[in-house]
């Protein structure tokens, strides 16, 4: 039967070997957390994920969430599991020591969060949605909504959530029709309806703080006449404990191909009390800011789902007989060989296991940049890991949920008839990991928001910033003869990008379709040469641990894997670039009825 095991060896070794966290260890947070409470946080988050979270997963996804009489019921056992979850401070990991959390950095988190997600996706959006919103309420909150919201936001005791998307408009918030009326003592009163609000209403927490974008009446039309409201399901009282229900409420439950714990809801608000957050007309910048963390949790999504993937194909690779080995029998008191002997099996592992270690350490390596942009001692660095996140927020979401549904399949196709049946949890894992592609903006969207925002922003800066760091890295390795095909292969990615990136700026310009045309490729390109430094960096930490005589498996599997990536994996570089620089006519040349 399928099982979950925290992946603690290789997180350490992203961590502590090639990211080696401990140098920050003089910055704020980082102080908090050296080598042994980061163990014990891994440790002690791993137990409860695998032990709590994992035996619900399928729970959840057998029984969904009811609604009865406006009341949404989660699946057995996520109750419990909530409070457990909340009473050891699992939801204040990274939240300021100033509203209750414990202040480390947010690398540790995002790890914890993985786990959290790989164990148990449907579940883990409940504190991953209140997160996300506590960020937003943080940079854009008054200092009362602070105080109010926050400290029962990140213990875990209220929930949160975010409601953009309306029936008639998804992507382009312009559209929006939820009305926003001012009343005489501040407040205003909230109309409308959202769509596809991800628990929305639930029983796990004592108050669920709504943040909807309406338009004021007389707003100006489109994003610019867009603000943002903390709706509370329950108005607080002078105590700021949960009082008189709100005038909003769950309208209906969606039936959903996946993440069937999770309760996504259709909210109907009917002039429910809320406050503005931040000033008038400027609500979508603050979203923005809770989108953006959202996005980079979608984005490990995609790792995580795919890591749950990967251990259950590797185990049924070892344990299922079928066939014998083309070089002659692997198993000869046996009536077959276990099909990990077949090479087109061995070339699924690899593609899954190049996939999960290559996005463990790219995501990471961002949450560090994170940690660095609001920590680091020295304006240039937080200037440089603030470009990095604008820069890499769309990848991470889009080329790892993309890549990570592409290893889930995988993974899928590796147990044959036995993965389209439930009893092995891999077709869930397919179901629960296809959503990754489309919410917090689907990968369409973000690659045009790379294309069309991000390459251009601040002159160039940032994406200029960070070929610079490639050649760097290229120049200060390329005489080391143990890291010759990784340095050779990341070399070559980065012209390619360069390539790609140069023809983005001339032929986007001259027709905008181009560049429309070119931004999935573009993209793909982009996050094979972030995986290209990835895997020349693991290999360099795993050559110099080699090198020194360590034993510990690990470094040597990690070399291998590097070598795999560069030769089966890097050759879709010339693909990808080939794609871009053919531009849109043919794309575009059918009229729509010839479709």
């Amino acid at each position: 039967m399928p099982s979950y095991s925290a992946p603690l060896r290789d997180q350490r070794f992203v961590l502590n070997d090639v990211l080696n966290v401990q140098q920050y260890g003089n910055l704020p947070s980082f102080a908090d957390a050296p080598a042994d409470i980061v163990d014990a946080v891994l440790e002690e988050g791993g137990k409860f994920c695998e032990n709590v979270l994992y035996p619900l997963n399928k729970v959840g996804d057998r029984e969904g969430c009811t609604l009865k009489d406006g009341v949404v019921t989660t699946p057995t056992g996520f109750d419990d599991a909530y409070t457990q979850m909340t009473e050891a401070g699992w939801t204040a990991l990274s939240a300021p020591t100033e509203y209750g959390g414990q202040g480390l950095p947010h690398y540790l988190n995002l790890a914890f969060s993985e786990i959290l997600s790989a164990s148990n996706m449907a579940f883990g959006m409940y504190p991953g949605l209140t997160g996300g919103a506590a960020q937003a309420l943080l940079v854009g909150g008054s200092d009362e909504q602070k105080d109010l919201y926050l400290p029962k936001m990140f213990s875990g005791e209220w929930s949160g959530t975010m409601n953009l998307t309306e029936p008639h408009c998804g992507t382009d918030l312009g559209m929006l029709r939820t009305k926003a009326v001012p009343q005489a003592d501040g407040s205003y009163k909230i109309t409308g309806q959202k769509i596809w609000i991800s628990a929305g209403e639930h029983e796990l927490s004592g108050n669920i703080v709504h943040l909807v974008l309406a338009r004021i009446e007389g707003a100006p039309e489109g994003v610019k006449g867009i603000s943002l409201f903390v709706v509370p399901k329950y108005l607080p009282t002078e105590a700021g404990e949960p009082g008189e229900r709100n005038t909003l409420q769950c309208g209906g439950l969606e039936e959903k191909m996946g993440i069937h714990g999770n309760a996504t809801c259709v909210m109907n608000y009917d002039d429910a009390t809320g406050w503005l957050v931040g000033e008038e007309n400027k609500g979508l910048k603050i979203m923005f800011v809770m989108m953006n963390e959202a996005r980079l949790g979608v984005g490990l999504q995609g790792l995580s789902l795919a890591e749950t993937a990967y251990q259950y194909s590797l185990a049924f690779a070892k344990d299922r007989i079928q066939g014998r080995s083309l070089t002659g029998p692997k198993n000869p008191d046996g009536p077959a060989d276990p099909i990990i002997v077949h090479p087109d099996v061995r070339r699924m592992l690899m593609n899954q296991k190049v996939f999960v270690e290559g996005a463990r350490a790219f995501t990471y390596w961002t949450g560090l940049q994170a940690d660095l942009e609001h920590k680091a001692a020295d304006d240039a660095t937080r200037e440089k890991a603030g470009d990095y996140m604008a820069l890499l927020t769309p990848i991470v979401k889009a080329y790892l949920t993309d890549k990570g549904y592409e290893s889930v399949s995988t993974g899928l196709q590796i147990h044959g008839g036995s993965g389209f049946t439930q009893e092995w949890g891999v077709e869930q894992t397919l179901r629960d990991a296809r959503i990754t592609l489309i919410y917090e903006g689907t990968n369409g969207i973000q690659a045009l928001d790379l294309v069309g925002r991000k390459l251009a922003m601040a002159g160039m800066r940032p994406i200029n910033t960070f070929m610079a760091e490639l050649d760097e890295f290229i120049a200060e390795n390329e005489g080391n003869a143990d890291l010759k095909l990784y340095v050779d292969g990341l070399r070559d990615a980065k012209a390619k990008l360069q390539q790609g990136t140069n023809w983005l700026v001339e032929k986007g310009l001259e027709n905008f379709d181009n560049a429309g045309a070119a931004s999935t490729d573009y993209l793909h390109l982009f996050g094979l040469t972030c995986f290209a430094y990835m895997w020349a960096m693991m290999a360099k930490s795993a050559a110099a641990k080699v090198a020194e005589g360590d034993t510990d498996p690990i470094y040597a599997s990690k070399l291998v894997t590097a070598k795999f990536f560069v030769e089966w994996w890097l050759p879709d570089a010339d693909a990808h670039l080939a794609r871009i620089q053919n531009g849109a006519e043919t794309m575009m040349t059918l009229h729509a009825e010839a479709f």
